[in-house]
């Protein structure tokens, strides 16, 4: 199969399954959330934030919110220099992965896509590139809700970690193929039945 019907079946594939996730999932699960997250503490249901996508352009991404309090605007955090801020609900979602299920609606926009390298913001993504100079190649694709690097690192706790994750998106770019992608999304189902999300 040539690269280009490969990204035609791609996001064929991406469009059925997130309208699938979206009208048996979250047109339930949207609601739950929300009147936890406010009996919790009170804050908005969903969490935005700009990542980088394919060609370097930039997008709002959707996920439910985790966290009490915002984040700086000019200081980007890794995950361990948030923990604080995780909330008790927040916890749990992230450790089943429920955080990122509002991603569907950015793969249905065509931001991004269900498998592909971790959308990540702009001054991380240029640390990885500083020292993985071919990970800008990722930009050929568009980012993803689940990729290899998120199965083996999930959410990054500091740069080597970052980069050891950024490592399997590479491994992902050299072997594009609608088996690679199921392959990974199996493996995605099987860390939130496993709770294995942090």
């Amino acid at each position: 199969m040539s690269k280009k019907q490969h990204l035609f079946f791609k996001r064929n594939f991406d469009i059925i399954f997130s309208i699938l996730i979206i009208v048996f999932i979250l047109s339930w699960l949207i609601p739950v959330v929300a009147i936890i997250i406010f009996l919790e503490f009170g804050g908005k249901t969903f969490f935005t934030q700009e990542r980088v996508g394919k060609n370097g352009k930039t997008f709002h991404i959707y996920k439910f919110k985790s966290m009490k309090g915002k984040p700086p605007k000019n200081d980007p955090l890794l995950s361990k220099d948030e923990t604080a801020r995780i909330t008790k609900f927040g916890k749990f979602i992230r450790k089943y992965r429920i955080d990122e299920f509002p991603q569907f609606f950015n793969v249905l926009k065509g931001e991004m896509s269900i498998v592909g390298p971790r959308p990540e913001r702009q001054y991380f993504l240029d640390e990885i590139i500083i020292h993985l100079p071919k990970y800008k190649q990722m930009q050929q694709l568009k980012p993803g809700i689940t990729s290899l690097g998120q199965i083996k690192y999930g959410y990054a706790d500091n740069l080597d970690q970052m980069l050891n994750r950024a490592r399997y998106d590479l491994i992902y770019l050299d072997h594009l193929s609608l088996r690679t992608d199921i392959k990974v999304i199996l493996s995605t189902i099987t860390v939130i039945i496993k709770g294995k999300g942090r």
